[in-house]
């Protein structure tokens, strides 16, 4: 689950998290031998910074309850609480910066293997050495997060470019196979681009949904889309597309390499010109 929720974590004399020595106070020795499950969200995992922090622990593994995975060390279920985690947030953008704050989160919506791992690390450093932590590209931590971010990021470009909407019955679908989780990053594009359009882009890989009507948006869970038939003016329309698409091309110019490092293959599958 991408979005998260509340429960009680509080603790007033600890919740400071406003200076480079990171949440908690005067540094002390961190144990390793714990592995923390989360709920899956952003929150989820903030708390689970605050959690270490807090409780002076550094887990081997972080992982949520939908992704469990096989572990020798105990087991931490740590509960999503929203004040820590805007505390986690607040700490994150005042005592290193923001742009460190959005590599996080670009970080999170990855579909990388341990990138609950490359974030505590990430802000481990940057609680000590401030905003200076994203220019530390030599850093092995910090180098990871941003090779990481970086992937996010152009991804969810293209699907700023490579969608395409089909019309049924008066609304507008569009799916998606993204190998990161890209439907928060591009909300906003499609909103500001359709303000007055009833349209959903669905998100194949990840079984969600961007859901806009009545000038509302929502990203809600969806396992399965189920579509109808075509009509005859969308299949009118998409010929015209094809035949447009076709023409303007010069054939002397040509060049399916370039073609394919500017528009890679992955995203050919549901765009009107490549459809069969």
């Amino acid at each position: 689950m991408p979005y998260g929720t509340d429960k009680p974590c509080d603790n007033s004399a600890h919740t400071g998290m406003t200076g480079p020595a990171g949440p908690a106070g005067p540094r002390q020795a961190f144990s390793s031998s714990i592995a923390y499950l989360y709920d899956g969200s952003f929150e989820g995992l903030l708390c689970c910074v605050y959690e270490s922090y807090y409780q002076r622990e550094l887990p081997s593994m972080i992982f949520c309850d939908s992704e469990m995975q096989e572990t020798l060390f105990p087991v931490k279920e740590i509960v999503t609480d929203n004040d820590s985690a805007q505390k986690v947030e607040h700490s994150i953008s005042h005592s290193i910066s923001n742009e460190a704050l959005q590599l996080v989160r670009l970080c999170y919506y990855s579909r990388v293997e341990n990138r609950e791992i490359a974030i505590l690390n990430f802000l481990r450093i940057g609680y000590k050495t401030g905003a200076p932590v994203t220019d530390m590209l030599a850093n092995d931590a910090v180098m990871a997060i941003t090779k990481i971010a970086r992937n996010v990021s152009r991804e969810s470009n293209y699907y700023r470019e490579f969608l395409r909407f089909s019309d049924y019955n008066g609304a507008l679908v569009a799916i998606i196979e993204p190998k990161n989780f890209v439907l928060p990053m591009i909300v906003d594009h499609y909103c500001d681009r359709f303000p007055g359009e009833q349209f959903l882009i669905y998100d194949e890989t990840h079984k969600y949904a961007i859901v806009h009507q009545n000038g509302e948006s929502v990203i809600i869970q969806l396992e399965h889309l189920e579509l109808p038939a075509t009509c005859a003016k969308e299949e009118k329309y998409r010929a015209l597309w094809k035949r447009f698409y076709d023409t303007i091309a010069i054939e002397g110019r040509i060049n399916p390499k370039l073609r394919m490092n500017n528009m890679p293959k992955r995203y050919w599958k549901h765009l009107t010109e490549f459809m069969d």
